[in-house]
């Protein structure tokens, strides 16, 4: 092998490891783009709890956010195994903070998911408790009035 054809191989690797990262960072800014934006998930426009819920958890969508970062984790592997960055200490803190952000917003997701099967259940039962209709109390009332009469003519006998 000559040197100029080392001398390019040296040139080459350099080349394929700066797309490398180009790559990776490409993908990391793809990923926090697809991120749902913070005013979606703190302001609504619902008229009520279901509503607001419903909007949230359609709002906590990572969307193409995990896909972008498997793309980004995928070339840095490959990347850190070629030896190929010099410094990759910014990308792994990087994919690391991206992983924990998609990781809260799934958890949120699940736990929004939970309310808004939960309150719907929680509404009906608590319109079904308390105290009993009007109707109700009347032919109580009347019962209760019965009674006591029988008690007191039970007790004059």
């Amino acid at each position: 092998m000559s040197q100029a054809t080392l001398g390019d191989d040296e040139e080459l690797f350099g080349e394929a490891a700066n797309e490398m990262r180009e790559d990776v960072e490409s993908s990391l800014e793809d990923a926090w783009a697809a991120l749902p934006d913070a005013d979606d998930i703190w302001e609504t426009d619902a008229d009520n709890v279901l509503g607001a819920l419903n909007g949230l958890n359609s709002a906590l969508e990572a969307g193409d956010a995990e896909e972008d970062l498997r793309d980004a984790k995928k070339w840095f592997t490959m990347g850190q195994r070629a030896d190929a960055f010099d410094d990759a200490a910014d990308l792994e803190e990087e994919i690391e903070a991206l992983e924990e952000a998609i990781t809260d917003i799934s958890a949120a997701g699940e736990q929004v998911g939970e309310l808004t099967s939960t309150i719907p259940a929680l509404r009906g039962t608590l319109q079904d408790a308390g105290p009993a209709d009007d109707a109700d109390d009347d032919a109580e009332a009347d019962t209760d009035a019965a009674d006591e009469d029988e008690n007191e003519d039970e007790a004059e006998e």
